[in-house]
Formats: structure tokens, C-alpha cells, sequence
């Protein structure tokens, strides 16, 4: 049997990257996805019609993560569409990198805004679901920075510790009700945006890293795998460094 057959998993900001990678993993295993972007372009057309080749149901809605009612609206869809709810990944994310000093108030407001309110929007809106389900899996897409810090990403870093702080009260909270919370603090990860990157970069991040390689989206996923599946029904409030052991 497969780790997540017949569940019913959301995952935000999925259209490509991580997102991504976590809703084909999940697919694989046998969930049924609906996934959130922005828009629903022919990106996320195409990311809908990759999930559903793993013979599972699959639907993407064009929703602003970062907007309270929205995130509401779309969660009354899915269920609508899907019947219920068993995982949440909370995956959008941006980045707006800057020095403290030179760093605007626009900067600082979208990144907690897209990167932490997203997850509070979602919560909040699955809270009531999973609760009468007694049971669910919420999982917050954090980040090393969220634990480490890191000079020029103070708005980032600050929304990445927030998402873990958040999975942690929610699991204190929820735990009674079956519904457990983590989070995964991926480390440097090849992605789009990481691989435009040169070769040098690349190497010396390699210098800094254990296993000496960066992550792929498919490591993050399978993390993702472990805490949304039954594997992991004694885990929660925990964060999961997945960076190849570069923030020991």
C-alpha cells in the first residue's frame, strides 16, 4: 500500500520548485492534490496534469496565498471538490533580499506577508476540517536562515523562524485533536533560482555543506513524504533540517 493513499493533501505555491516536486511525491504515493499559485498558468496546468499521470484526482486554483479571505474561499473549494482534508504544506514563499539599512518597509511587509501569513491564512481556514476529522498533518515550509540567520535576508530569515514558531504552537494546540505540525528548514537546494547561479558559487556552497552537494527538490520532498504519511504519527512540533548537514 502506498504511504499516502485515498489522503487529500493542499500545497501552496506548487506550480513548480519545491511545491512541485512535494505535490508529485505525494502523488506518487497516492494522495489526491490541490495546489494554490497565483495564477493557474499553463505551468500550473501542466504541474495539474503531471499529478493526475499518477492515476490520482488533481486540481490547481488560482488563489493569493498571502490574502486571509481568499485563502478561505479556496480551502471551502477543496473541500467542496475533494471532501476533506489530511495534509497542508504551506509552500509559498518569496524572496526580497536587502540590508537592514538599506531595506524598505514594502520589502520587509511582502515577505512576512507571502512567507508567514500565507501559513496563518491556511491554518486557519483547515483548522475547523481537521478538527472534525480528528486528524491531519500540517507541515511549514521554513528554511536553515529561519535558524541560523543570515546577513541580507533579515526580512526572509525572520518569516522562515516565524514558520517554525508557528508549527510548533499549532502542534501544542491541536495535538489533543490528532492534528500534528512541523516544519522542514531545507538548506541550499537546486532549484530555478538557485541554478542560474555559477559555477564558483556552487562550488564553495559545496564547501560548506557535509555531504558536499546541494539538495535537490526531490530530498526536500521525500521529508515532506515522511511527516505528511503515518510514518510519522509520533512526530510533532519538530523541525527537520534537510541541508546536507551544513548548519550542524
Amino acid at each position: 500500500m502506498k504511504l499516502l493513499e485515498g489522503k487529500v493533501a493542499i500545497v501552496t505555491g506548487a506550480a513548480r520548485g519545491i511545491g512541485k516536486a512535494i505535490a508529485l511525491k505525494f502523488a506518487a504515493e497516492g494522495a489526491n492534490v490541490a495546489f494554490t499559485d497565483l495564477s493557474i498558468d499553463e505551468n500550473g496546468l501542466a504541474t495539474q496534469h503531471e499529478i493526475e499521470s499518477f492515476g490520482v484526482k488533481a486540481k490547481g486554483y488560482a488563489s493569493n496565498a498571502a490574502n486571509f479571505e481568499e485563502a478561505h474561499t479556496v480551502v471551502a473549494e477543496i473541500v467542496k471538490d475533494f471532501g476533506r482534508i489530511d495534509i497542508l504544506v504551506n509552500n509559498a514563499g518569496i524572496t526580497r533580499d536587502g540590508l537592514m539599512m538599506r531595506m524598505s518597509e514594502q520589502q520587509w511587509d511582502m515577505v512576512i506577508n507571502v512567507n508567514l501569513k500565507s501559513a496563518f491564512n491556511f491554518i486557519h481556514a483547515v483548522t475547523p476540517v481537521m478538527m472534525k476529522q480528528k486528524s491531519g498533518s500540517i507541515i511549514n515550509m521554513a528554511s536553515v536562515v529561519g535558524v541560523s540567520g543570515n546577513a541580507g535576508q533579515a526580512n526572509y530569515s525572520a518569516s522562515k523562524a516565524g514558520m517554525i514558531g508557528l508549527a510548533k504552537s499549532v502542534a501544542k494546540e491541536l495535538g489533543s485533536r490528532n492534528i500534528r505540525a512541523n516544519a522542514i528548514a531545507p538548506g541550499f537546494i537546486i532549484t530555478e533560482m538557485t541554478a542560474v547561479l555559477s559555477d564558483e558559487v556552487k562550488a564553495d556552497w559545496a564547501k560548506q555543506i557535509p555531504l558536499r552537494r546541494g539538495g535537490t527538490t526531490e530530498d526536500v520532498a521525500n521529508v515532506a513524504t515522511f511527516l505528511a504519511s503515518d510514518m510519522s504519527a509520533y512526530v510533532t512540533g519538530q523541525t527537520i533540517l534537510c541541508d546536507g548537514g551544513m548548519n550542524m
